[in-house]
């Protein structure tokens, strides 16, 4: 009864969708490229007050992946707005790396914002393919609602784990899909194909903590949460992993 209820809801989803993904077919969607990174500008501000005290846990490690010399260079892949530099630590090097071009106006308020961090580049690149980055020469990579909306997320992190220094920690926080017992769940898979076009290709039904203990790292740390935030997105992973 349920399986066939959440067909049915999907269905409805995905027909109401349709005029939105013709639009993105016919090349017609390129505005709210340019637009999305406003709203998520806007909306980071509500995210870290909510989860302020998970990020903090999150990365209060990060110093500790220095090199000898007490230098840290960090890429954060999937940069967006900057949401992440006040967590960073003192006088870390940053290299940014994003799919969206639009996103640099707002990046460099946070920049701005956030002088106690040394700015290497912005990359317009996909994460699936980082050429720019060289192997084994960052200290640290950072990914925080990314995942959700990369086109293939073991790609992604084969190339975390390449350009990562062995030793390296790759640090990550997560929305994912909920246990299959919960209306969550049933809410996630129903309003997927909504949620994809307004989320800019986000999905929330990857198991993402699967992909990321496949992944080949030598140790993996990873704390499933509920998140105080809109329902379909509560579920969420956060830790790191050290190649």
């Amino acid at each position: 009864m349920r399986s066939c209820l959440l067909k049915i809801c999907r269905l409805i989803c995905v027909f109401l969708s349709f005029p939105l993904f013709l639009l993105k077919a016919l090349g017609l969607s390129a505005a709210y490229k340019r637009c999305f990174p406003r709203l998520v500008y806007a909306m980071t501000a509500r995210y870290n007050a909510k989860m302020h005290s998970e990020k903090r846990k999150l990365f209060r490690n990060v110093c500790k992946f220095a090199d000898n010399n007490g230098s840290l260079r960090l890429l954060e892949i999937g940069c967006g707005s900057g949401a992440n530099f006040q967590f960073y630590p003192y006088g870390c090097t940053v290299l940014c790396a994003d799919p969206n071009p639009h996103f640099e106006t707002y990046l460099r308020k946070s920049m701005d914002a956030n002088k106690h961090l040394t700015y290497e580049a912005f990359l317009v690149v996909h994460a699936e393919d980082m050429q720019e980055v060289r192997d084994e020469s960052v200290d640290v990579v950072v990914c925080t609602l990314v995942l959700c909306s990369v086109r293939d997320v073991k790609t992604v992190l084969q190339e975390t784990r390449r350009v990562l220094k062995t030793g390296g920690a790759f640090f990550f926080l997560e929305h994912v899909l909920s246990s299959t017992s919960t209306w969550i769940h049933f809410l996630q898979h129903t309003l997927e194909p909504l949620w994809f076009f307004f989320g800019d290709g986000c999905t929330i039904t990857r198991a993402t903590w699967k992909d990321v203990e496949a992944a080949g790292f030598s140790q993996v740390h990873i704390q499933h949460l509920e998140a105080p935030l809109t329902v379909v997105i509560r579920p969420h992973i956060m830790g790191y992993c050290i190649k």
